[in-house]
């Protein structure tokens, strides 16, 4: 499938009516310190699938959370678990995701929910210091955030004790099965304690992801709120060009049109390409900073904390480096290079037109 058939693929998907909420968040069963620090977040009404699922975990059922990135999952899991620990400060939560910046993105809400609770919490990433993290572990945290890798060898190393936790959350399983984390996913699952709530979230359900719900989660309750792909609020097109070279020269006319693009995520195939295209931009006079896998954690963080305060540009990311990103302003999405499949392109361009705001995705095609 071309990015021309992507683009009428998303087009014509059914819209649903609009979800109607059966619940405030002042009305669920959860400790009103939460609550006021919710409302301090200036949420009021659940989306759809916190609406459905927050009930359900606080009963400590076993869920499974079908839905994109962008539908208000991370708050979905995040607050009912945060009330078990404020019940019991025994309570102890894992969550599996498979990036880093997601981990950091799961982390930074966790902290701005759980202001002034006493909640503490560890990020277990590659790229980082693990000396660092043993320590963090060491003061045992109520929440450990994490990417399978890092975490599996501090469970071989014994310095995650993974009997300890009694709240399990695997988020985006098909990306971390995607990225070949399937095995370690199976071992951390079973090293944890019999007596545990697992939450599963993913976009999509494949074979693999079917067989792990069926060997680690009892009785799970699936719930779906998946009813259209991309958003109405983005418009998608194609820009057509001759050659690598026109196909450079566009995107920086475009680029140096700063009142119309103003905030631009710009997704390339390779990691090398991604970098290339990023010093090229630079060397331009656009402000563009790069995310991939080969960069040091230090220097992602740096690059996303800067486009996220719109001190840079533009950002120029791989599927992978992007994968989750919540991203608040995005004007954009530009795919300089054809993404390898329709789930790589209704994920890229669902980093615009967020929160039903106006978002502009362009595809470019030689």
């Amino acid at each position: 499938m071309h990015s021309a058939q992507f683009i009428n693929k998303s087009s014509n998907e059914e819209q649903g009516a609009p979800y109607v909420p059966q619940h405030r968040f002042s009305e669920f069963a959860i400790d009103e310190r939460l609550k006021r620090n919710i409302e301090k977040k200036g949420y009021q009404i659940p989306t759809e699938i916190q609406d459905k699922t927050i009930p359900l975990i606080l009963e400590g059922k076993d869920v499974i959370g079908i839905a994109n990135t962008g539908t208000g999952k991370t708050a979905a899991f995040l607050l009912p678990l945060i009330n078990k620990v404020l019940q019991n400060r025994r309570e102890r939560v894992f969550i599996v995701t498979p990036t880093r910046e997601l981990a950091f993105q799961i982390y930074e809400e966790l902290v701005s929910l759980s202001q002034l609770l006493g909640i503490y919490s560890a990020v277990c990433i590659g790229g980082s210091s693990m000396g660092a993290q043993i320590a963090s572990l060491r003061r045992g945290p109520h929440f450990v955030i994490g990417t399978p890798g890092r975490l599996k060898d501090l469970v071989k190393r014994k310095q995650l004790l993974l009997g300890t936790f009694q709240n399990i959350v695997l988020d985006e399983a098909d990306r971390m099965l995607d990225m070949g984390f399937i095995d370690d996913i199976r071992f951390l699952m079973s090293q944890l304690s019999d007596k545990r709530q697992t939450l599963l979230f993913s976009a999509t359900i494949p074979p693999a992801i079917e067989t792990l719900i069926r060997t680690f989660l009892k009785e799970p309750i699936k719930i779906s709120v998946k009813s259209r792909e991309t958003p109405s609020c983005i418009d998608q097109d194609v820009v057509r060009v001759k050659g690598a070279k026109e196909k450079l020269e566009k995107l920086c006319e475009m680029l140096e049109n700063k009142s119309e693009f103003q905030k631009v995520l710009v997704f390339g195939r390779t990691k090398h390409g991604v970098e290339k295209l990023s010093r090229e931009l630079d060397k331009r006079g656009l402000r563009a900073m790069s995310i991939h896998g080969d960069k040091p954690q230090a220097k992602r963080r740096q690059a996303l904390d800067l486009f996220k305060n719109n001190h840079v540009q533009i950002l120029v990311a791989t599927d992978v480096a992007a994968r989750g990103l919540d991203i608040a302003n995005v004007s954009h999405v530009i795919n300089f290079d054809i993404p390898a499949t329709y789930e790589d392109y209704v994920h890229r361009i669902g980093r615009t037109g967020r929160a039903n705001q106006k978002g502009i995705a362009l595809t470019f095609v030689e």
